[in-house]
């Protein structure tokens, strides 16, 4: 199938391809169906794409990359919409904002993705996380998480 990016252009994506997200984003809750695209510029960085609005591509990256430690408490209630199995493979995504030439990981708010069954919720954690915890700066060549290292210095 083929579907329309702003950022993109005209992509050709699979039907399995397209992560169900039962309550969308925060912000963009009315759209469900979405896609992540690698970044072929910045291995750090995937993008959601909606796939109801050509407009909408969000910046994910792996809290991970960037925390070691980072860990995130999941109620079972939010782990439940994942319809996880055991042999299913996790990952947790921090949305990517930008404030002036500082680019940010929301790890308040991660995304949890069931990779092997395409079904995503974004969280809310109830731990005490930063929700805007400074990865890189625009316009310099570095990775982002060689910015980061710097930024805590």
């Amino acid at each position: 199938m083929q579907i329309t990016s702003s950022r993109f252009g005209l992509l050709s994506i699979e039907q399995s391809d397209i992560i169900l997200m039962p309550h969308g984003l925060i912000g963009f809750e009315s759209s469900r169906h979405w896609v992540l695209l690698s970044n072929t510029n910045n291995a750090s960085v995937a993008w959601l794409q909606s796939i109801a609005l050509a407009h909408v591509a969000v910046p994910v990256v792996s809290p991970r990359r960037f925390d070691s430690e980072y860990r995130v408490q999941v109620s079972k209630r939010d782990l439940s919409q994942l319809h996880l199995r055991q042999q299913d493979a996790v990952y947790v995504l921090s949305v990517v904002s930008r404030n002036q030439d500082l680019l940010t990981a929301n790890l308040k708010s991660p995304i949890l993705l069931n990779a092997t069954r395409q079904i995503a919720v974004q969280i809310i954690t109830t731990d005490s996380q930063v929700l805007a915890l400074p990865i890189g700066q625009l316009g310099n060549k570095s990775n982002v998480q060689s910015e980061r290292v710097r930024a805590a210095a």
